[in-house]
């Protein structure tokens, strides 16, 4: 019998999922000592196993990306700044508006060797099981279905990244060390078939002692956000930007997998329905809320064990003057989607409104964004160029600014109760599937099914619960275009934008050959000016071929049979 040597992360769950990700390493095997057998025989090991597991969703916690930074992908959108124009800290910036920075030789949006390594932890995981474990056939298919859900998550990540990726089901298809990809469509059902699994297998709730794990709606969850994927590629893409074989999604296919994402979409309203999940009336407390109904999966943090630094690197300096790294900033194309409180559009060009542009917003504006003359912590915030604390910098002028480059400041997630994070770190939860999310899944998949009604009750029953009229939107043009706003103002900093930017095909001009903007807010007259700046110093660059990251070379080296996706 073969040697088996692998590392267990010890996870410590509590409410959402809180895993103990730095205790000490498990090398349940040190020596020749144990086999296979031996381990998987031990029901302990196995939980140690899948909870350490989990860690994967940290990986792309607060929006994070691989290049290692908390909303980094919104920053290569039009919804965010970041403000540091140097390798590192404003590596975003660079990935921005140089398109060639993206390639195969560089390590830049790379997440296949990791991704890959946890997938074959999960594999080991399901074949060790099904050999050896001593436990019942509904306990081995809910720890399977625990072991898909995070394999499909890993899976939809590379998906989303290469469109074209290798599918590994089980540890027999390692004894082929070289193998080729398999078809973007293939990789989509694959996914959803893990999600589906995991649906149907995994408890709508745990015990208490095991609270925080993948349940049932978060399976449903994230197979609805697979089907909307695979639809908006089947309908936008038609092999318009990429020649590669195994890229791209049938077009045919688009209504079958949009009825798929309603489907999914609804089997979460219905556990909303029986009382897991709800909207909440107060946006801003989702985020600060451990117990928030809107959380269908999320990360727990306990200090001093597990803790983050998102409020270290996005509150405003005043919080710790010289000590915030204020990493990225909302762009006034962000601000300025945020209706008025009526449900009408803001617009510059009104006069009223341009006078006090911040007065008479929606609740979301005020729980997402800090502005001039916003209240924070006993605080006035104040971004006019003369304060030297907060007020806004041109961005490039200084490489590390550590404050506004748009004159706006993230709100959103922040802890308003707390100063110390500095020191003591930041605990809020990391909301991986929101249920606003679902909503706004399900109106879109029912307008592109042309179920008007249906889309629009799952829009307003969202913007009825944040204080806004119903849509008056009535066509399914019309519902995309207000589906589009909503997911703006509602996902923001959520690490959303891009990727819905990518899936619907718009990145290339929304993104490109573009400059965003601040506003610069000057006193004059008693009152404030406000001047429409650029926080680009150089316009944005989105071309086609990124719908598509390229597989880095040294996979390509150490498989044989793997091709590089065309246009690379």
């Amino acid at each position: 019998m073969s040697k088996f040597n692998s590392i267990i992360y010890k996870g410590a769950l509590a409410t959402g999922l809180l895993l103990s990700l730095q205790a000490c390493k498990v090398d349940i095997l040190p020596s020749a000592r144990y086999t296979e057998e031996a381990v998987w025989n031990n029901p302990t090991n196995m939980e140690l196993y899948i909870n350490g597991m989990y860690s994967e969703f940290k990986t792309f916690q607060f929006g994070a990306f691989p290049i290692g930074y908390d909303n980094a992908t919104d920053a290569l959108s039009d919804i965010e700044k970041y403000t540091s124009s140097v390798s590192g800290n404003g590596t975003v910036n660079i990935l921005a508006t140089d398109a060639s920075r993206v390639n195969a030789a560089g390590p830049q949006l790379n997440y296949w060797q990791s991704g890959y390594v946890r997938i074959k932890r999960i594999n080991e995981l399901m074949d060790g099981m099904s050999k050896y474990a001593k436990i019942d056939e509904a306990a081995k298919k809910q720890y399977e279905a625990e072991a898909r859900f995070i394999r499909g998550y890993v899976y939809f990540w590379l998906v989303k990244l290469h469109g074209s990726v290798i599918l590994l089901d089980n540890l027999s298809q390692y004894a082929q060390k070289d193998r080729q990809r398999s078809s973007e469509e293939d990789c989509w059902k694959f996914i959803a078939a893990d999600f589906a699994f995991a649906a149907e297998n995994l408890p709508k709730q745990w015990d208490a002692a095991r609270t925080g794990k993948a349940t049932k709606g978060a399976a449903y969850a994230m197979l609805a956000r697979t089907w909307l994927y695979a639809a908006s590629i089947a309908e936008n893409d038609k092999k318009q930007f990429n020649q590669d074989e195994l890229t791209g999604v049938a077009a045919s296919n688009a209504q079958t997998y949009y009825q798929n994402a309603a489907n999914a979409a609804k089997a979460v309203v219905d556990l909303a329905n029986e009382g897991l999940y709800a909207l909440e009336s107060d946006f801003a407390s989702i985020f600060t809320n451990k117990n928030t109904k809107e959380a269908i999966f999320k990360i727990d943090f306990l200090a001093p064990q597990l803790t983050h630094n998102f409020d270290l690197g996005f509150a405003p300096p005043g919080d710790a003057p010289g000590q915030c790294l204020v990493y990225g900033v909302p762009t006034a194309e962000l601000v300025n989607e945020f209706e008025m409180n009526d449900g009408s559009k803001f617009s510059w060009s009104n006069t009223t409104q341009a006078a006090n542009p911040y007065t008479n917003r929606e609740p979301r504006f005020y729980a997402s964004i800090l502005y001039n003359g916003a209240s924070w912590k006993n605080r006035t915030i104040n971004t006019t160029p003369s304060n030297t604390t907060e007020g806004i910098a041109e961005y490039g002028t200084v490489t590390e600014p550590r404050k506004t480059v748009t004159g706006y400041y993230i709100r959103k997630s922040l802890n308003p109760a707390v100063n110390d994070f500095v020191v003591n770190k930041s605990v809020q939860s990391w909301i991986e599937l929101r249920y606003a999310e679902v909503l706004l899944i399900q109106a879109e998949a029912k307008a592109k099914l042309n179920d008007i009604s249906g889309a629009q009750d799952a829009l307003n029953a969202l913007r009825n619960k944040r204080g806004l009229p119903n849509t008056a939107a009535s066509t399914t043009a019309q519902l995309m275009t207000a589906i589009e706003h909503e997911r703006i103002v509602e996902l923001a900093f959520e690490g959303h934008r891009y990727w819905d930017l990518r899936r619907w095909r718009k990145a290339h001009t929304v993104l490109n050959n573009v400059k965003f903007t601040g506003h610069r807010v000057t006193a004059s007259g008693g009152g404030f000016k406000y001047e429409s700046v650029p926080c680009d110093n150089t316009n944005r660059q989105f071309t086609p071929a990124l719908y598509y990251i390229p597989i880095p070379t040294a996979e390509l080296i150490n498989n044989k049979a793997l091709t590089q996706i065309k246009g690379w």
